[in-house]
């Protein structure tokens, strides 16, 4: 598969998500979305406002990590940030799930928390990420079934910030799960423009990567994280 800059560069969630990140930094960022056309950009809660400014009319969204980036704080807790990073000017929010919650079988539980994510987000589309280097299949495969059930509209394999990201065989069993109606994004270590196209060739219909810029222009970068 071939893909051109211009529909490549839809697929991508441009990313800066690290604590040390400048405000310099997060603006260049939306700067660089607008410029390359990036579906949206996605940052920390407290960086939505800034985002949301510089974005305004520009059609790139603003997506908001929530409950970032161990899934382990209070189900309350995602709730509240994610009522503050839509009312900050979110337009979509990639929350993670209790991790520890879905491997002590608590499914009740995991479905509860990205339930109140859903409802709290207004409308706005929800990414949940399951963490998959964490999980074993039947982890995964559950945790995608628990999204689905509480409304989520995509499924997400990874942080960025634990010991792996996204995989193609990751990519291919959650798109297997959830079917063709719930999107599956792709993040963590995806750095170049081929392994980019074959996350799409997965499953995957968005992207979330730092190295953006690189993979729209063919290139790649070894830059670590996301």
């Amino acid at each position: 598969m071939d893909i051109d800059r211009a529909t490549l560069a839809k697929y991508i969630d441009h990313t800066l998500l690290k604590p040390d990140a400048t405000a310099a930094e997060i603006e260049r960022l939306c700067e660089e979305a607008k410029t390359y056309g990036f579906a949206a950009v996605c940052v920390n809660s407290g960086r939505v406002g800034v985002c949301s400014r510089h974005l305004h009319g520009s059609g790139v969204k603003v997506c908001a990590v929530v409950g970032f980036p161990l899934g382990a704080m209070l189900a309350e807790a995602k709730a509240d940030e994610t009522r503050r990073a839509v009312a900050a000017g979110a337009d979509e929010i990639d929350m993670v799930i209790g991790i520890g919650a879905l491997k002590d079988g608590q499914d009740d539980l995991v479905q509860e928390d990205i339930r109140r994510v859903v409802s709290a987000a207004y409308g706005r589309l929800v990414k949940v990420i399951i963490e998959t280097c964490l999980l074993t299949d039947e982890e995964k495969e559950r945790a995608c079934r628990l999204a689905v059930r509480a409304g989520a509209a995509f499924v997400k394999t990874s942080t960025g910030f634990s010991k792996g990201g996204a995989t193609l065989a990751d990519v291919a069993l959650m798109r297997c799960v959830v079917g063709p109606d719930i999107g599956v994004k792709a993040a963590g270590g995806i750095r170049d423009y081929a392994t980019a196209v074959a996350m799409i060739e997965a499953g995957a219909t968005r992207l979330g990567c730092s190295a953006g810029i690189a993979i729209v222009n063919g290139a790649s970068s070894s830059g670590g994280g996301y």
